[in-house]
């Protein structure tokens, strides 16, 4: 038994998984930049860890038959993978809302000129990752020019309506923390951005979010080269709020990854852990008999999400 199932166990709880009602769906490791705190790995260098055309219509088939009422696109940049305007048309032709977690910069590659008018015709809900509100935190996180393309990005999507009262059009920014440690209160941390934002490049948003960073894969060997991945570990475990577990995003999304394999959350798919332990399960032949009361996986990355005032795909739980 795993350290997070033993303090569950010794608080006797346990995670099942409810109704399914968001698809995350990862499409893939290709990415225009290479961040220092991405779990997934991405890079621009990755072009064959990306979702083909069968299994993005199953996607599309399975959110047809399922009731699911949100598509939730991540990647790598998922706006370079050539299927995501399909499945991006597709739900919304259900009735389906969409989310794409957006890097910004990816507005700047090659062929997505047209991408920020695409997204807006589609009333698709942008979560943008904008790690900090100062240049030099995001480019020391990012690579060097990040935050000024990030920021014409954002001009760019407020000149649309994104962000704008009454527009519909919802555009959200997430806060990672660029060292080992805990987020701040999330909504001093929005009021923070809004002020700044605002004041320094006139930009408007509608919510931040605040997600912890997991100490997996590429964090977790830039935390080892700074030896500081075991202290930052122990802050997770002491930290853990059992407050945070009826809201954690593993209870209600099914992630599906580029190969068409589902598992609880994007965490556990970067690390191979497949859904009820059943590697053969697939975005191809699940049904909706064999998610119900699923124990949903677990390992010490869980307590990522569960530290301090929680983590998930929509910011704190807390």
């Amino acid at each position: 038994m795993n350290c997070f199932q033993e303090k569950l166990g010794s608080l006797d709880l346990r995670l099942t998984k409810g109704s399914v009602e968001i698809l995350q769906v990862n499409l893939g490791k290709l990415c225009n930049m290479s961040c220092t705190h991405c779990h997934v790995e991405a890079s621009p260098a990755n072009t064959t860890e990306n979702m083909d055309r069968s299994t993005a219509e199953a996607v599309a088939a399975y959110m047809k038959k399922s009731g699911v009422k949100t598509l939730d696109l991540t990647g790598g940049a998922p706006e370079m993978n050539p299927n995501f305007r399909y499945l991006v048309s597709e739900a919304r032709q259900y009735g389906i809302h969409v989310i794409d977690r957006c890097n910004l910069t990816v507005f700047f590659a090659d062929g997505q000129n047209d991408l920020p008018e695409f997204l807006a015709s589609h009333h698709v809900e942008i979560i943008a990752s904008l790690p900090c509100y100062l240049q030099k935190n995001v480019d020391r996180q990012r690579g060097r020019g990040a935050f000024e393309d990030s920021i014409k990005a954002l001009q760019k999507l407020n000149r649309l309506g994104y962000g704008k009262p009454d527009t519909h059009l919802v555009l959200n920014l997430v806060y990672n923390p660029t060292g080992p440690y805990l987020p701040a209160a999330q909504s001093q941390l929005e009021k923070d951005y809004k002020e700044r934002l605002f004041q320094d490049w006139t930009i408007e948003f509608n919510s931040l979010y605040t997600i912890t960073n997991m100490p997996i894969t590429r964090y977790e060997q830039y935390l080892k080269r700074q030896n500081q991945y075991e202290t930052y570990v122990e802050l997770l475990i002491h930290s853990f709020n059992p407050g945070t577990l009826d809201g954690l995003m593993c209870r209600n999304t099914l992630s599906v990854g580029w190969d068409g394999k589902l598992y609880d959350c994007d965490f556990n798919q970067m690390l191979e852990m497949p859904l009820d332990n059943r590697p053969a399960l697939t975005i191809q032949n699940v049904s909706e008999s064999d998610l119900t009361r699923m124990q949903i996986q677990t390992a010490e990355h869980c307590f990522g999400c569960t530290a301090g005032n929680g983590s998930s795909c929509q910011g704190a739980l807390r």
